[in-house]
C-alpha cells in the first residue's frame, strides 16, 4: 500500500489562519484605528517576508494606508492626490507587468484580461503622463482597486468565507499557505 505523502509546508510570514482573517477585516472594516493596527501587522509580515511578499498584500496595504492617511486630515488635497495616484499607478503596474512577454502588451488589453475597469488604467495613465486628476477621483480608483483586490485576492484566499470558522484550522492554513505561494503568479 502506499503511504500517503504529507505536502510541503510552505513557510509564511503570518503566524495562522487566524492571524490572516484578522488582518484582512481590519483593513477592510473602515475604521482607521483597526486599519492602522492591520496596516502594522502588514509591516511585520513584510520585514519577515521581505521580496516574497504577495504584490496583492502589499498593494491592499498601500491604498489602505492612503485611506487612513486621508482619513487623518494631515495630509492637504495635493499631497493625498500623489499618496493615492502613487499607490495606483503601483498597483496597475505591478498587476500587469508579470503578462508583458517579450512583445509589449497595451495595459487596457492586460486590464481587462484581469477585470479591472479600463477607467482605473486610464487613471493611471493621467497619473504618470497627464495632469493630476481631483482627488475625488483618486479616491473612487483607490475604493475600485480595493473591491477588486478584496474579491480577487483575499475572499479568494479565504475561501469566501470571513465569519464562519472551520472545525480543521491546520487544513485551511495550508490552504492559504499553498495559495500564497501561488500568489504572486496566478493572481495576476
Amino acid at each position: 500500500a502506499r503511504k500517503r505523502l504529507k505536502p510541503l509546508r510552505t513557510v509564511v510570514a503570518w503566524r495562522g489562519r487566524a492571524e490572516w482573517d484578522q488582518v484582512m477585516v481590519g483593513l477592510y472594516c473602515g475604521d482607521s484605528r483597526l486599519q492602522q493596527e492591520a496596516l502594522d501587522r502588514v509591516s511585520a509580515w513584510k520585514s519577515r517576508y521581505g521580496p516574497k511578499m504577495p504584490l496583492a498584500v502589499d498593494c491592499t496595504a498601500e491604498l489602505i494606508r492612503c485611506k487612513v492617511l486621508d482619513s487623518s486630515g494631515r495630509l492637504k488635497s495635493h499631497e493625498l492626490i500623489l499618496s493615492y495616484g502613487l499607490a495606483l499607478v503601483r498597483f496597475v503596474n505591478l498587476i500587469t507587468e508579470r503578462k508583458q512577454k517579450m512583445v509589449s502588451i497595451p495595459l487596457r488589453q492586460l486590464a481587462r484580461e484581469v477585470d479591472i475597469p479600463i477607467w482605473v488604467v486610464d487613471l493611471r495613465h493621467e497619473l504618470t503622463h497627464g495632469k493630476l486628476p481631483r482627488l475625488a477621483l483618486c479616491r473612487k480608483g483607490c475604493d475600485v482597486v480595493l473591491d477588486w483586490l478584496r474579491k480577487t485576492y483575499w475572499s479568494r484566499q479565504l475561501g469566501n468565507n470571513l465569519c464562519e470558522e472551520s472545525e480543521d484550522e491546520e487544513e485551511e492554513q495550508e490552504e492559504v499557505e499553498a495559495n500564497a505561494e501561488l500568489d504572486n503568479d496566478a493572481w495576476e
